[in-house]
């Protein structure tokens, strides 16, 4: 009996020490109010968040100091790749590109959401459909890849390429709304929608944490519990099973996954060097010239001695080696995972294909700009207000039209998806006394041009006349056709001298088709924003928060 009760008494003694340190841990260091209790306000402390987890099919790349832009050879002499000393942050990084199966996925679950069979979303379907017709060539036989790459199970893990940079940045946004459903679903917060009668009801993660009511055209009875207890008041009746509890789900939760992105060519770059290979101490030795260690394409391992490292073009119609002995395995984009990852663990940086990166393409990056983080191309926004100080959501019941777009090739995109926030432009009122930003369109600030120049808005004639520096060609007109009747596009005839604009976007490392001068991930070329090719795929990334790195140092590469 004394032995239980001293037993019991420790027993005690620990639980209540653990609650005393709990609701220690629950309260206020400044004020003494204990968070999350509906005694006390029922305001929110979120302490239960002990790191970041990589999402699905990333890996961590923790950030530092490199310099950006430095090549091995640079027979082009343009300039393009100027050196720079910046610093990246830590993120996440999908480790290989986004396959056929996975943006299948996408395409699927917005035929279902979206039906093309309704008239108002027909173009949204079509919209996101990757461009099979960029595997024809006039003078080759090449019909077989443009009826079966994207959507035969043989190539299921190869990545999808005829995506545009707008597509890739839509699948990102959709990749970030799908986990946070998923994730919702699978903690009870919201039914699995997916075993419902219809699947057609559109979640954003936006909308969601904006006004909840507003998501899955404003059925509230798919919402199951929030977070928390809802306080009851003595005499009141106990709610059902069904009804809802505590309160609506917020960002200071830490539930939801922070957003996918493309990465910024600062963070593909870095990624792709993957310098802690060259690492000792706090310095690099040695410059690398592909993602991988070493000054050549080819193998040294013992049982894969010669074979390529990588995915590209060898030389003229010289797309994989010899009969028998394929040097690289493929003739078009290969299977992901093919090939040896890099030192952040990072499959395909250098060959398969290239790949979409986030910025605006300008042909030099300026060393007196942001050294910290850089990326050019920001549009600061904020969310649209009405009258009545509401949130405005693009295609409501009260306003149901879907506005499109029609891009300079001739397709119609939908500007904003159904039920997603309208967001604006920021004014000059909202910059006012700023430092730091003074206007929303950042994509050609400090670039050189006439309208970053300090003639630009001026009232003599002599410059308002001076020829604009990115001098590129317009988007098509439509007109209609006096003969016919039929409405065409008309394109811009007057004489241009680039194709370089505000809406053109970087894409970097080699690719299939890409001789090995391109595989250098300092390397770096641009396209217009809806074009695609079957060369260029993408990757998503997704920020970290919190501390950049372990917090643990080592002296040099523990591989040495």
């Amino acid at each position: 009996m004394k032995s239980i009760f001293k037993i019991s008494l420790v027993l005690l003694t620990i639980l209540s020490f653990v609650n005393c340190n709990k609701s220690r841990s629950n309260q206020s260091r400044l004020t003494g109010l204990t968070f999350n209790d509906p005694k006390n306000g029922n305001y929110i402390r979120n302490s239960s968040f002990k790191g970041q987890k990589p999402p699905l099919g990333m890996v961590g790349v923790e950030g530092g100091s490199f310099t950006m832009g430095q090549v091995q050879d640079d027979v082009m002499f343009d300039w393009n790749t100027t050196p720079k000393k910046i610093h990246v942050r830590s993120f996440f990084m999908d480790e290989a590109e986004v396959t056929n199966s996975e943006y299948f996925l996408y395409v699927q679950y917005t035929k279902d959401v979206f039906s093309p069979s309704e008239e108002k979303y027909k173009h949204i379907y079509t919209s996101v459909l990757p461009d099979t017709l960029v595997w024809r060539k006039s003078l080759g036989n090449t019909d077989i890849l443009t009826d079966n790459y994207f959507r035969h199970p043989a190539y299921a893990d190869y990545p999808v390429v005829g995506v545009s940079w707008l597509q890739a940045n839509e699948y990102c946004k959709w990749r970030t709304n799908a986990v946070n459903l998923k994730t919702l679903i699978d903690k009870g917060h919201i039914k699995n929608i997916f075993e419902m009668d219809s699947v057609s009801n559109a979640f954003d993660t936006d909308a969601f944490l904006t006004d909840n009511t507003k998501s899955f055209q404003g059925d509230s009875t798919i919402y199951k519990r929030g977070v928390g207890r809802t306080p009851r008041k003595k005499g009141q009746p106990r709610p059902s099973r069904d009804a809802f509890q505590g309160r609506p789900i917020t960002k200071a939760d830490g539930i939801l996954t922070q957003g996918f992105r493309l990465p910024t060519e600062a963070e593909w770059e870095f990624a792709a060097k993957a310098n802690i290979e060259n690492r000792e101490y706090n310095n690099i030795r040695g410059r690398k010239k592909y993602a991988w260690n070493g000054k050549y394409s080819r193998s040294k391992n013992k049982r894969t001695r010669g074979d390529q490292l990588a995915n590209f073009k060898q030389g003229k119609g010289n797309y994989s080696g010899l009969p028998g002995w394929s040097s690289d395995g493929s003739d078009i984009p290969n299977k992901i995972k093919s090939y040896p990852p890099n030192g952040f663990g990072l499959y395909d940086m250098s060959g398969n294909v290239a790949e979409w990166v986030s910025d605006v393409y300008r042909p030099i990056i300026d060393n007196e700009a942001n050294d910290f983080n850089y990326y050019r191309g920001n549009i600061f926004t904020k969310k649209m207000i009405d009258e009545e100080g509401n949130v405005v959501f693009a295609a409501t019941d009260d306003a149901p039209e879907i506005e499109y777009d029609t891009l300079a090739n001739g397709k119609i995109v939908p500007k904003q998806l159904p039920g997603t926030i309208k967001y604006v432009p920021i004014t000059k009122t909202d910059a006012s006394l700023r430092r730091n930003f003074a206007r929303a369109d950042n994509a050609n600030i400090g670039d050189g041009d006439l309208n970053s120049s300090r003639f630009y808005e001026d009232d003599e004639d002599q410059f308002k006349s001076r020829p604009s520096m990115y001098n590129s060609p317009k988007a098509p007109t439509r007109v209609f056709d006096s003969i016919t009747g039929k409405e065409i596009l008309q394109n811009d005839a007057k004489k241009r001298t680039t194709l370089i604009s505000d809406r053109t976007r970087v894409y970097k490392g080699g690719s299939w088709s890409d001789r090995e001068y391109w595989l250098d991930p300092a390397q770096r070329r641009y396209l217009p924003e809806y074009m695609a090719t079957n060369y260029i795929g993408f990757r998503c990334v997704s920020d970290k928060v919190g501390p950049m790195g372990t917090g643990k140092r080592t002296a040099r590469n523990p591989s040495r």
